[in-house]
């Protein structure tokens, strides 16, 4: 079989294996949506903030201090909003809809603020992250028309090209920040009744965005506010390389034959969505390290993959990256124009594709000119053919020692740890009654984050040892049922192309693949 050299380059040297489980930080857009929220409370209460609270997407709530908290009374601003909340309502109850304008504290100014402004730190934990420290700063001002307004000040990048999932010429806050910034307002103000708008910017982002693609992609300014889950996961070292391959040892000794690799949390729910008669473990969110899951699939005997990405990814595997990092790989532009003419494309189609900004801008060239689901088909045919000759080359070679297991960053407990959080106030989730130290986080940890469950009760013997085993404690992966003993199984690869959202299949190679069915 022939094909692009297949590369499997090493690991970014931020992100060598460290002797210590690595920090989890917090999101620009969990920044921002904690400062707005503060914000907006002072503008509602006229009383300057120090901590703040607010939901992350999986629904766990989170503390910030808040750095600075400012207020501008109207005495020194007269020019007074169409509407104001009407003073004299208290503060919401536990667990009761948004809080409602309250009344003056005694000593506060007797004119409500026009104008609040607070500003949370952000701590990227130990993500080799050019934000790290950045002061993501919410402005907030009432406005005539209920409900919210964003918009990106100083140091928040704009939006000037297609293919990013915003609209030119928007500030570069994206879809899950901009959900999560609202819900937080939301929390302090009623926004069915009353209208806040809010300005998110960053005082050094311009600064910050130099070192970034930003300009590369069109994002002029200063820095994309960003995030899907809030959390910020440390650029794994080789701690998540060694949890994607121990989810690989455990789906294998509870006997399953088929995995399911995806690319992170968006592609994964879609895959579950997609292939609804497997169990859980059988999906893994693999990141970057689509060749150390394959490795390990070979060496357990597991005899199919189902690998479901974007189409950024899915272009750097179709061109033989195996470990795609951005730090390590490019997107193949001339392999997309490629496959643009291979699927039928004119010439002209396949340059701007090769000119595009990115995978997603290419994807959507071919979707303008009705070619996405031939090119998409022939993108997961290219990628099904490299995947497999890996594993084919990876079953042919001999096997290599084990190497030494790090610490898996939160194997105790998701949440962070008291190094981890940003606020005193934020306490680690507990451990599940029964489920042993060590065992899963909670779920809202993305899978590729989260230490694999606990071999059951039963289990060939043999099983994953915990994370924290020694390495030489650990014993091989099991052979599953059925395999040649200790030896590979040929391995079948299907692979999905899903859409941007995570909710759609876009193409799928083999093409007769019927969606739902493992085989």
């Amino acid at each position: 079989m022939t094909g692009p050299e297949l590369r499997e380059p090493d690991l970014p040297r931020t992100a060598k294996q460290r002797g210590r489980a690595l920090r989890t930080g917090w999101t620009t857009g969990t920044c921002a949506a904690a400062a707005a929220k503060a914000a907006a409370t002072a503008l509602r209460t006229g009383e300057v903030q120090r901590d703040v609270e607010i939901a992350l997407p999986s629904g766990r709530r989170v503390g910030f201090p808040v750095d600075s908290c400012e207020l501008v009374p109207r005495r020194a601003e007269p020019a007074a909003p169409a509407v104001l909340p009407p003073p004299g309502r208290g503060e919401r109850a536990e667990g009761a809809g948004a809080a409602q304008p309250a009344e003056r504290a005694e000593g506060t100014a007797s004119l409500p603020p026009v104008r609040a402004e607070a500003v949370v730190v952000k701590d990227a934990g130990d993500d080799p992250d050019v934000t790290h420290g950045a002061h993501l700063t919410a402005t907030v001002t009432w406005r005539e028309a209920p409900g919210i307004e964003l918009d990106g000040g100083v140091g928040v990048g704009v939006v000037t090209s297609p293919g990013l999932g915003l609209e030119p010429g928007t500030p570069a806050i994206n879809p899950v920040p901009r959900e999560m910034i609202t819900q937080a307002v939301g929390e302090a103000v009623d926004l069915a009744s009353f209208g806040i708008r809010v300005v998110i910017s960053v005082p050094e982002g311009e600064r910050m965005a130099r070192k970034t693609t930003n300009a590369r992609l069109g994002i002029i300014g200063g820095i994309s506010i960003l995030g899907t889950t809030g959390i910020v996961r440390p650029f794994s070292t080789a701690s998540w390389r060694a949890s994607v391959e121990q989810a690989v040892s455990v789906l294998a000794a509870r006997g399953e034959t088929t995995a399911v690799l995806c690319t992170g949390g968006r592609t994964e729910k879609a895959a579950m969505a997609l292939l609804p008669g497997l169990p859980e473990v059988c999906f893994i969110e693999v990141g970057d390290f689509t060749g150390a899951a394959l490795r390990r699939m070979v060496a357990c005997g597991v005899g199919r993959v189902v690998f479901a990405g974007m189409a950024g990814k899915l272009a750097k595997l179709a061109g033989g990256v195996l470990m795609t990092h951005y730090t390590r790989s490019r997107v193949p532009h001339d392999l997309l124009a490629e496959i643009t003419r291979a699927a039928g494309g004119a010439a002209d189609l396949a340059a701007q594709v090769e000119a595009a900004n990115s995978a997603r801008h290419a994807a959507e060239l071919w979707d303008e000119a009705g070619l996405l689901p031939a090119a998409g088909t022939e993108l997961c045919r290219r990628v099904a053919e490299v995947l497999a000759r890996f594993c084919a080359e990876a079953a042919a070679a001999p096997p290599a020692p084990a190497p030494p297991a790090p610490a898996l960053a939160g194997s105790t407990a998701e949440a962070p740890g008291p190094g981890d959080a940003p606020s005193a106030d934020t306490p680690p989730a507990p451990v599940p009654a029964g489920s042993a130290a060590g065992g899963p986080a909670p779920a809202d940890a993305p899978a590729g984050d989260r230490p694999p469950a606990p071999t059951p009760a039963g289990s060939a013997a043999g099983g994953p040892a915990p994370a924290d085993a020694p390495a030489g404690d650990r014993p091989p992966a099991p052979t599953p049922a059925g395999s040649a003993a200790g030896g590979p199984v040929p391995v079948s690869v299907r692979v999905i192309m899903v859409d941007f959202s995570g909710r759609a299949q876009l193409a799928a190679y083999p093409s007769a693949y019927l969606p739902g069915t493992p085989a």
